[in-house]
Order: C-alpha cells, then sequence, then structure tokens
C-alpha cells in the first residue's frame, strides 16, 4: 500500500547480477566448456583476465589478473578470446525480461541492473517472489544464472546479491536492515577503498555499528564531505532512485604495450594515437568534459592515475593533449610501463530541476 506523506519513501530494488557473465556465456555456446576452468581474455605474455568461470575461480583465478599468473595457478585453464558482440546481444535479451516488470530499470554494465519494483507491472506484491521469477525466467529462457539482492534501497540491494552467489537471492527485510547494516564489515561500504578503509581501521572503525557510534561532526572532520555519506549510508539513507536514463560519465581509451616502455618520446607518441581515438569518441558522442585524466599501469601492475580540471568545456585532442603532456611528466620515472589509458569526464549538461513526489509505504510487502 502507498500513500502520500511527508515522509521518506519505502521502495522496494532489486540487484540483479549475471554470475560469471563473459565465461557463462562460453560455456552456454560450447557444451564442451561445461564444468571446465574457462577465462575471457589473451593467453600471451600480456594477456589479462576480462572473465572466469567459477570453475577457474576455485584455482584463485580472478579477472584483472595477469594471464601468466592465471596458468600459473591452473594448467588446466582453458582461454576464450571476448565476444563482445555476442555479451551485448544477451545483455539485451536480459533486459528485455526486466522490462516485462518494470521501466525503473538502470542497467550498470552488460551483466548487472537496479530494477525500482515498488509499483510493478504485473502487480506482484513480494519484490522476492518478482526477483525468483526474473531469475527462472533468464534461466528458461536464455539459459544463465543470475544472482539478485532485494531490498529498501540501492546499496544495500547490491550488497545482499553477493550473499548467496552463485545462482541465489537474499532479501533484506525493511526491519531487519539495520540489524544487516551494523553487521555489515567496513570494507563493504560504498565509497571505502584500501586508503579509507586503513584509516577507519585507525579508527576503531571495523563494522557498520562501529561507524554507527561516530556522530556527523566527527565524520566530516575525519573524512570531510564523504564523511556526511558514512553518516547517512550506515543510517541506511541511501536515497539515490534507480535512473533508467543514466547518463555515460565519462569517454576513454587506452592501449597495452607488446613491450613494456621506458621512453618519454615514445610514450608521447603511443599517448597522441591514444588521444586521436579518444577525440573521434568524444565527438561521435557529442560530449564536451572539464577533466581529463591520464592512466598509467606499470610493469610491476601498480597503477597511478593523474588528472587536471579546467574552466573551460573540451573535446578536441588540440584542447586536452597539452594537458596530457603535463600529466605525463609526473609519472614514476623509474618504472616501465605496460598501459596508458586517457579520459574524459566532468560533462556539460543542463541543470535541470524537477519536483519530486514523496511517499511512503505503510505495509512491508517484500
Amino acid at each position: 500500500m502507498i500513500k502520500e506523506n511527508n515522509e521518506k519513501i519505502i521502495r522496494k530494488i532489486i540487484h540483479v547480477d549475471m554470475d560469471a557473465y563473459y565465461a557463462s556465456v562460453e560455456q552456454l555456446d560450447n557444451h564442451n566448456l561445461k564444468g571446465k576452468p574457462v577465462v575471457v581474455g589473451g593467453d600471451g605474455e600480456r594477456g589479462v583476465i576480462a572473465a572466469a568461470s567459477y570453475e577457474a575461480r576455485k584455482y584463485g583465478i580472478r579477472s584483472a589478473m595477469s594471464s601468466v599468473v592465471a596458468k600459473k595457478k591452473c594448467q588446466n585453464i582453458i582461454f576464450v578470446r571476448p565476444r563482445f558482440k555476442r555479451y551485448k546481444n544477451i545483455s539485451n535479451q536480459i533486459k528485455k525480461i526486466f522490462y516485462d516488470y518494470t521501466d525503473l530499470v538502470e542497467p550498470l554494465s552488460l551483466d548487472e541492473a537496479f530494477l525500482d519494483v515498488t509499483n510493478n507491472k504485473k502487480e506482484i506484491s513480494y519484490a522476492t517472489n518478482i526477483a525468483k521469477e526474473i531469475r527462472c525466467r533468464i534461466k528458461n529462457e536464455i539459459g544463465l544464472t543470475a544472482s539478485a539482492g532485494i531490498s529498501i534501497n540501492k546499496f544495500i540491494a547490491k550488497v545482499a546479491t553477493e550473499i548467496n552467489k552463485p545462482n541465489g537471492q537474499k532479501t533484506i527485510h525493511p526491519l531487519k536492515v539495520d540489524a544487516f547494516i551494523e553487521s555489515l564489515p567496513i570494507h563493504k561500504f560504498f565509497g571505502v577503498g584500501k586508503i579509507t578503509l586503513k584509516k577507519m581501521n585507525s579508527l576503531g572503525i571495523f563494522n557498520g555499528l562501529d561507524l554507527k557510534k561516530y556522530d556527523r561532526s566527527s565524520l566530516k572532520t575525519h573524512f570531510g564531505k564523504s564523511g556526511e555519506y558514512f553518516y547517512n549510508l550506515v543510517r541506511s539513507i541511501h536515497d539515490n532512485p534507480v535512473n533508467p536514463n543514466r547518463k555515460r560519465k565519462s569517454i576513454g581509451t587506452e592501449q597495452t604495450f607488446s613491450k613494456d616502455i621506458r621512453s618519454e618520446s615514445f610514450m608521447l607518441d603511443k599517448l597522441s594515437s591514444i588521444a586521436d581515438e579518444l577525440e573521434k569518441r568524444m565527438v561521435r558522442s557529442d560530449k564536451k568534459g572539464k577533466t581529463i585524466t591520464i592512466k598509467i599501469k606499470y610493469n610491476d601492475f601498480t597503477q597511478q592515475t593523474l588528472s587536471k580540471t579546467i574552466d573551460s568545456y573540451i573535446s578536441k585532442k588540440d584542447e586536452f593533449f597539452p594537458i596530457l603532456e603535463n600529466l605525463l611528466y609526473k609519472k614514476n620515472k623509474n618504472k616501465s610501463v605496460r598501459l596508458l589509458g586517457i579520459s574524459i569526464t566532468n560533462f556539460y549538461r543542463e541543470e535541470m530541476t524537477t519536483e519530486k513526489k514523496i511517499t511512503v509505504q505503510l505495509k512491508f510487502d517484500f
């Protein structure tokens, strides 16, 4: 039951995540790969794993791992070249299933999406049942398995998805949200990376309950603007709506080199070629941005990103390449480089104001 009031809305959010998507598609299309340690990616010395089947994960193989390391972990590993056109085609089939239940679908990638089913097309009362039905349809109609998390906001739903993976789901009922967040390890909170985790641990914060003991002022003192965010998040105040018109936040391109390079002049040549491609993508997307970022991955697999934000919006190579040159000179000069990438963010957009409807759900049908 939904009523209008001046209170916060209680929504029904489902997070759906396909299980080992790229690798599972390869096993679906080639039955000889079923039950075997399959990875999607190049098998050369410079290769990187894009996805690993659950059979491969048993050996400790994961995405973004070097192919050389993966081979050492599993001698029987099977490498398959990625087929992104195929992955996109199946992803579109999965989305069609989502749209049978709601138009409020926010794709995060080819294999992951949020759904707001508070008011769904089939008028199914329980979000748990909707998630179960969607997962069954994906299995029966497409042949792949998916996992799901169900709760009152995107943060909790996404965290819940991991609990019963693969091929499972978990519902965090509104009345159990507080206890769930309080018991949640702090590294699982959105926005907590390695540096923030180290700082939180130094403050005695290891889970949600520890975080909840800090007031707003203290968190802002320690974490700046993020302090306000963490204060709200641990109190289940994460009201970002499911956005079906999610805009692309960055445009970029990168290149992994066949051999490590150290010469700055050679790097500039490579960077120039990458910049040509970025300009093409910016023009095709009809975007202009204010922040240019260079990504540098070194031969020891450590990574460095350097950014510069300017006052004007840019999209052309002759506008952003001089900035890239200056950023490149700030790199670690003692290491060889295996990858260079550049991206533009902070796009121009018209500010739009919309009237928000505030509702409260009095009956919890989860």
